[in-house]
């Protein structure tokens, strides 16, 4: 049989102590999979897969496609690997738990606990932008608790936007998928490759590696542009953009007299291109998300909740 470009591994496949049910998830360095441990509980596996830079063969093992690009594969697996070691260090219920991580088939695999919910992402489309403030605060504030230990471990994530935060069925947030989280707080680790969502990450992250200082600011900015989304149902304006030509309506002027301007005043805050505008630490945000007054929202009006459930929204 002849060598195929990295397919997802077959269902049914047995990896290690994990048999493989099916994909449910990845993007372009990694894939996901839906499995089950000795044990038959369900576990999500993330496999270290740079789609640009290998091959999968009949066997399931991965190659580099060429010398060339075995050395840019050794590098991402090695960071996957500290990854996976560093988040297995990290027990708290608002980050994705790490239970085991090992390599086989000439990559690398991490095992993380299977969540029940659905990601924010499609929180805000089922309810196209209209989303209450005090669903916002509270998912936020929990989901920081979580950011602000990932920060004391010395990590950053990197790739925080709607759909790497997920909700479970009983609500409570969780931060997944640390496909960019680095040990970005030290210098031996300050050359990084890039990797970012565009409209979520920060305007640092578009710099050449090494060349401007990320830190927990950076993360910050991705939270306020996660919140923008809440508001508007889709992310403010790439930051590449905007520090070219700024058309990024301020959340402030945006939806003054629907959500309080403590709220809005504070995403604006995350949203700064200088980073030193900004928040400078989580615990700062997070205080200042909880300062914000409780006051009574705004209750919709006989015709608006009318219209509300002829188009099927609902908060």
């Amino acid at each position: 049989m002849t060598d195929e470009l990295a397919p997802a591994l077959p269902s049914g496949y047995q990896l290690m102590d994990y048999r493989i049910v099916r994909k449910i998830g990845g993007g372009g360095f990694s894939l996901v999979y839906l499995a089950y441990d000795e044990h038959e509980h369900e576990v999500a596996i993330k496999e270290y897969l740079p789609a640009t830079l290998v091959r999968r063969d009949a066997d399931q093992r991965v190659h580099p496609m060429n010398d060339e690009k075995l050395q840019a594969f050794r590098f991402g697996m090695r960071f996957f690997f500290e990854e996976g070691r560093s988040l297995a260090c990290i027990t708290h219920p608002n980050v994705v738990r790490v239970e085991n991580f090992f390599r086989a088939n000439e990559t690398v695999y991490m095992v993380m606990r299977y969540e029940r919910g659905k990601t924010l992402q499609e929180y805000i489309r089922s309810h196209r932008g209209n989303i209450r403030e005090s669903f916002i605060r509270r998912i936020f504030a929990e989901l920081l608790n979580g950011l602000r230990e990932v920060h004391a471990q010395k990590l950053l994530h990197l790739d925080i936007k709607p759909s790497n935060i997920y909700i479970r069925l009983d609500g409570s947030p969780v931060l997944i998928d640390f496909g960019a989280a680095r040990q970005a707080f030290s210098k031996e680790h300050a050359r990084l490759v890039s990797m970012y969502t565009p409209g979520y990450a920060a305007p640092e992250q578009y710099q050449p590696s090494g060349s401007v200082q990320l830190g927990p600011w950076t993360d910050i900015y991705s939270v306020g542009a996660a919140i923008y989304a809440c508001l508007s149902g889709s992310p403010p304006q790439a930051a590449d953009t905007r520090t070219d030509m700024d058309k990024l309506i301020p959340a402030a002027k945006a939806w003054r007299g629907k959500y309080s301007s403590e709220l809005l005043e504070l995403v604006d805050s995350c949203l700064q291109i200088d980073p030193l505008a900004r928040p400078q630490s989580v615990f700062n945000l997070q205080k200042a998300i909880k300062a914000i007054p409780d006051k009574t929202e705004k209750q919709p009006t006989l015709l608006e909740s009318l219209r509300n459930t002829l188009t099927g929204r609902s908060s």
